[in-house]
């Protein structure tokens, strides 16, 4: 009998060491899992590893109009899509802007969106200046 015990005892602290490292590797899986994706960095505190991340896509330089044009605005206005005014077509800009009350009227609908526009034409990083200097471009008006 004691030779039985000890042949079942053997395979049974195997299998214990085997449940203990899977649960061990299971864990740091779990671990892994859960580390969070990103970090949050307050401007003018140091904020280690987000250096590349700042550099690269931070604040920069402010957008021309034909950048805000091309990359935001162009889809839309550039072929007159679900009624809006095309670009150059200062008689149609000019008779919204009537009715809103001038450029200033005009950039207030495009901050806030306007029918089928999104609020910013779908730039939400343009500063209020970049999106009246793109609207002055596109409508020839001033």
């Amino acid at each position: 009998m004691n030779l039985i015990m000890k042949m079942l005892a053997a395979p049974a602290t195997v299998l214990a060491l085997w449940a203990v490292s899977a649960q061990a590797a299971t864990n740091d899986e779990i671990a892994k899992r859960l580390e969070p994706v990103g970090q949050v960095c307050v401007q003018g505190q140091e904020c280690k590893g987000m250096e590349v991340a700042v550099a690269a896509g931070g604040g920069g330089g402010a957008k021309s109009p034909d950048d805000v044009i091309a990359k935001h605005c162009n889809a839309c206005h550039g072929t007159g899509l679900l009624g809006a005014p095309k670009i150059g077509d200062t008689a149609a800009w000019k008779d919204r802007a009537d009715h809103q009350g001038g450029l200033d009227g005009l950039l207030a609908k495009a901050i806030t969106g306007l029918n089928a526009m999104p609020p910013k034409g779908t730039c939400a990083d343009c500063s209020d200046d970049e999106l009246k200097g793109a609207i002055e471009k596109m409508s020839g008006l001033k």
